[in-house]
């Protein structure tokens, strides 16, 4: 993978045309933002979001509960993300509008629960809407506060998303052959157990078949059927 340094030289060679050009392929390419998840949250309900996330990956986030039009009572819910060993990530009582971040230790399942709450002496709470926008990787990462940091141009600053986009694709690739090493590993150490098992049960076999022919042989003979 080429440098971001060295990129950029040569990207500071290019005529404007083609300076231009390439930075229109360079924004086509890389993938849009990520597009919120609205849904409707009954009184009393529970919904939960799961996502499947790598480990050491940057996720932020934006929720909102909003009562419907003309309702009488304001949004009421409680927000919790945890992880499949039952760790609180984040947790929000309470929850109307807010931003959440943290950092995956390992590959794992997250799960962000909306959980609606009815106030006490009201009837049937109307149904919520619910928004949330979570990003995780590239995406969560702010590059405008990186330009300001860095003082990037506008060219450099997509390289340097460009960059972090390959770079996550090749640890994506590096993950799934990871992977399917693992599997393959299973498969040969099953396959294996199953030979061992298989040679196992046919010596049992034989040796219940001499048996079985030996006992005949002897009971025949007691029963004088055979010399």
């Amino acid at each position: 993978m080429l440098s971001l340094s060295l990129l950029r030289g040569r990207f500071r060679q290019k005529p404007p045309f083609l300076a231009s050009l390439l930075t229109l392929l360079l924004l086509v390419l890389l993938p849009g933002p990520a597009q919120p998840i609205s849904f409707q949250l009954p009184g009393k309900a529970r919904k939960c979001l799961r996502e499947e996330i790598h480990r050491d990956k940057l996720v932020t986030g934006e929720y909102e509960v909003a009562a419907p039009p003309g309702s009488s009572s304001g949004p009421s819910a409680n927000l919790k993300i945890t992880d499949t060993a039952g760790h609180i990530l984040y947790v929000k009582d309470d929850a109307t509008k807010g931003k959440f971040a943290f950092t995956t230790e390992d590959y794992d399942v997250f799960e962000a629960c909306f959980e609606s709450k009815l106030p006490v002496g009201t009837g049937r709470m109307p149904d919520q809407l619910v928004t949330l926008n979570m990003k995780h990787g590239v995406e969560a990462k702010n590059y405008e506060e990186i330009a300001k940091v860095e003082k990037l141009k506008p060219l450099e600053l997509e390289l340097r998303r460009l960059e972090d986009l390959s770079e996550s694709i090749v640890n994506d690739f590096a993950y799934m052959k990871k992977r399917e090493e693992e599997m393959r590993d299973t498969n040969e150490s099953t396959n294996i157990r199953v030979l061992y098992f298989s040679i196992f049960s046919m010596f049992c076999l034989i040796g219940l078949a001499t048996w079985q022919v030996f006992y005949l042989r002897h009971f025949f003979k007691a029963k004088k059927l055979i010399e």
